[in-house]
């Protein structure tokens, strides 16, 4: 065969092959699997969509507009977690008001107490649409909301879609203590550890199964998503989920440090790495980074840093502390990193500060950090009950 021709072959070859296989085997979320299906789940139906900035399909086209254009669906409210529809507010009380294109109400269910959409905002609401993107964090409270939207969805017998999404520190590891059911709370729905390693889509199956809510739940589920990946495998774009986490780092670390969250102690909130960062004015900073350093805690290493937040409760002063250097994300225990960091500072600076149950979330483990026991120590005592959270949640799992 001629020389030319066969290099012409092979090369024609080789870019139809390459031409076959998915781009970079890039994940498509519920969203883009929806705007595939034409939106026929939704075909006929009036609506409600709880979103924020995060509902963006591949080409950053946001789901308001492109639920708002899609033929024979009409969109007739917005429900909007902590933060708002922008991901912006960082504030208690986000108030509910009008789109200004579409007229149609965005309802804040977080404003005052009212945390769920009441009878009178599902009014000529045939159908519920969630998709909001999650961080893997047991008290991140996007999926609370997830959970009360989808109690009122079953009392009110209104159809519930869960487009799902990534969970960005991956849908495989699941560590940390779980909740005790007395301490739930806004930050606590139900009974699951500090890292669940669900997606939103998994989890509403769990809330629906496990609680006996009866809701009428469909999740339009991804294609392309293992259960390994973490958000930088998946070719989707990083958006900052909240204010407060702006890297996929800082949301790694975040299942950990956010248990030092508080009055008394500083997590970086207002510095360029929150989440990174823990330390207040009365610190110890070089006994507390040497301690945990001799803890060899496996993913990570800990350096003593001053800085000054500039929001929260230490809003202007300056803190000396510790920076957690990520070495290994996929060693990682963020139960272990949280617990140990919460124990140096107990055992360094007696009587200052203790976690709060909220997000610490067990009796026992707050029991035992208060009698000066290891880290190591306490996440021994849990294993049996996180044991029985990972037989509990394979039923609900969608994903290998």
């Amino acid at each position: 065969m001629d020389t030319d021709k066969h290099r012409w072959l092979l090369s024609a070859f080789i870019c139809v092959h390459l031409w076959l296989i998915p781009a970079s085997a890039r994940v498509k979320t519920g969203l883009d699997v929806l705007v595939e299906q034409k939106f026929a789940p939704l075909a006929g139906k009036r609506v409600g969509l709880i979103t924020n900035h995060s509902g963006l399909t591949y080409e950053r086209k946001h789901i308001v507009d492109v639920l708002a254009a899609a033929p024979g669906v009409k969109l007739v409210a917005v429900f909007t977690p902590e933060h708002g529809i922008a991901g912006t507010r960082d504030d208690e009380n986000v108030e509910s008001s009008t789109h200004p294109k579409l007229g149609i109400p965005v309802h804040s269910l977080h404003f005052k107490g009212r945390y769920r959409p009441t009878p009178e905002m599902l009014k000529g609401v045939d159908v519920l649409v969630y998709d909001i993107q999650d961080v893997g964090a047991r008290f991140y409270t996007y999926i609370t909301t997830l959970g009360y939207c989808l109690e009122e969805a079953a009392k009110a017998k209104i159809p519930f879609y869960v487009l799902d999404r990534p969970n960005p520190i991956t849908g495989a590891a699941v560590d940390g203590p779980p909740i005790d059911a007395k301490n739930f709370s806004f930050v606590g729905y139900t009974v699951m550890p500090t890292r669940h390693g669900m997606t939103i889509g998994e989890l509403a199956r769990m809330y629906n199964g496990e609680k006996k809510l009866g809701a009428d739940l469909h999740v339009i589920e991804m294609q392309g998503w293992r259960r390994s990946m973490w958000l930088d495998d998946t070719g989707l774009e990083w958006r900052n989920p909240s204010p407060a986490l702006r890297s996929l780092t800082a949301t790694i670390m975040y299942t950990g440090t956010c248990l030092m969250e508080g009055r008394e102690v500083s997590v970086g909130r207002g510095t360029a790495k929150p989440f990174e960062l823990v330390g207040a004015p009365w610190f110890k900073g070089h006994e507390v980074t040497d301690y945990l350093n001799s803890l060899k805690i496996p993913g990570v290493s800990f350096l003593n840093v001053r800085f000054t937040p500039t929001e929260s409760d230490l809003k202007g002063q300056e803190c000396d502390g510790v920076e957690v250097q990520l070495l290994d994300r996929n060693k990682l225990d963020n139960g272990l990193l949280g617990l140990s960091m919460a124990a140096a500072i107990m055992k360094f600076h007696p009587g200052k500060f203790t976690p709060r149950i909220t997000l610490l979330g067990s009796d026992d483990a707050l029991a035992r950090l208060k009698r000066g026991e290891s880290a190591a120590t306490i996440v021994a005592s849990y294993q049996k009950d996180l044991q029985a959270f990972r037989q509990m949640r394979e039923k609900y799992l969608l994903y290998k």
